[in-house]
């Protein structure tokens, strides 16, 4: 049986609906794509890990006074959901930590004319952040973002102080900070002289290419009256401190100072103009010149031997015994740490905070240092070292050394 005529018709139309270009024939239904050609797909947007192509990002700061049921309640979400948000977040991380003034994000999803909250995500700080998930379950998780480290050297020379210094190379205000730590026994950064110098390769943390932290002062060499302090880490037993070239540790018995953020007023003088009591009369300390409530630290370990009121012009004041041969007074505290008489301080103790009680023209703390019993000049005190590398880690120790010095100099 020979094929009808109108066969032929139909095959070609057949065969042009299975045409891919990208036309809508006229006798077919749908739209097809010419195969040739390359289709773009747009890349999905994340956001703390997750996909939001299809929700709605609401980001705030926690205001002062609120509290995570109001803030998850204008969400519309029920007191049965916000209680279990509380306990999936105290799994994790504890609920009372929140702070008002942290970022939190609200994702949202449209259902009908209804938004449904589907993430909440609290920035805990830079680098770590907590994650509520409400599904058929509401769970919670506290993640870290992605840090890179990336190492830098720089150097400067001080023409009024360590942070300015630091600011003019362009480097954050943080790396003050930690270079003052680790130097807080060997140098007064109170004390600092125009032509001091410092040296240091270190590594910091970056989020996103924004900086969150300094990671490691990797070598440091800072100079300063004349002396060269060198600070290498070294860890032993998985303890990682700084030492100098010779190995011997950065940290001393005693702080050089009890406080920071400060200025020194006045020093020590067997014969100073009192600018109260408008006399001549000795003045076995330094005063250190610092906002009401910086706080105060002992500078060395000892015990509490004295805690009161000095009615012959001190005002508050507390007295620490450090061994059988020093002894420390800090006067003028506005109010005193969590110490009392017999109470035993560790090093960088928080003691007491500044003020002005006594006799006295403003906020500032009197510091004295006693050596079996008589004064002696705070910024002249020798500490001694605290334990050097062991010798048999200091062949070890000489190669870390010489490696991050030959670093140090190379950049």
């Amino acid at each position: 049986m020979k094929p009808s005529l109108f066969i032929f018709p139909l095959l070609a139309l057949m065969l042009s609906c299975n045409n891919t270009s990208e036309i809508v024939h006229p006798q077919c239904d749908t739209l097809v794509i010419d195969s040739t050609q390359e289709v773009v797909v747009a890349e999905p947007q994340y956001m703390y890990g997750i996909a939001i192509d299809s929700l709605e990002i609401e980001k705030s700061k926690i205001e002062k006074g609120r509290n995570l049921s109001s803030i998850l309640g204008s969400y519309n979400l029920d007191r049965q959901a916000q209680y279990k948000a509380e306990q999936a977040i105290n799994s994790v991380y504890d609920v009372k930590k929140l702070k008002a003034g942290n970022t939190y994000c609200a994702m949202l999803e449209q259902q009908d004319s209804v938004q449904v909250l589907r993430h909440w995500v609290y920035e805990i700080d830079a680098i770590s952040f907590l994650t509520v998930n409400f599904g058929d379950s509401i769970t919670a998780t506290k993640e870290t973002r992605k840090i890179k480290r990336v190492d830098k050297t720089t150097e400067g020379i001080i023409e009024t102080s360590l942070w300015n210094a630091i600011a003019e190379q362009g480097e954050h205000w943080e790396l003050a900070m930690v270079l003052s730590d680790i130097y807080a026994w060997n140098i007064d950064f109170f004390g600092l002289q125009k032509g001091d110098m410092f040296k240091v390769y270190y590594s910091e943390k970056l989020v996103d290419d924004k900086f969150v932290g300094i990671d490691t002062i990797k070598c440091a060499i800072f100079q300063h009256n004349r002396h060269e302090y060198m600070a290498i880490p070294f860890i032993i037993n998985g303890d990682m401190q700084y030492y100098d070239f010779n190995g011997m540790s950065v940290k001393k018995a005693f702080l050089k100072a009890p406080l920071k953020y400060s200025r020194i007023s006045s020093t020590f003088s067997h014969s100073r103009f009192h600018p109260v009591l408008k006399i001549r009369r000795p003045h076995h300390g330094v005063d250190y010149a610092a906002p009401t409530g910086t706080p105060v630290m002992s500078i060395g370990d000892g015990t509490v031997t004295a805690k009161g009121y000095d009615k012959k012009g001190g005002g508050n004041y507390v007295r620490v015994q450090h061994n059988s041969t020093y002894s420390t007074v800090y006067m003028h505290l506005s109010k005193f740490g969590a110490i009392s008489k017999g109470s035993h301080v560790r090093q960088g103790e928080v003691i007491g905070y500044v003020g002005r009680t006594g006799t006295a023209t403003g906020p500032h703390l009197d510091f004295r240092v006693y050596k079996n019993g008589t004064p002696i000049d705070p910024l002249k005190l020798e500490s001694p070292s605290a334990s050097p590398v062991p010798t048999d880690s200091l062949d070890s120790y000489v190669v870390v050394r010489d490696s991050l010095l030959k670093k140090l100099q190379e950049d």
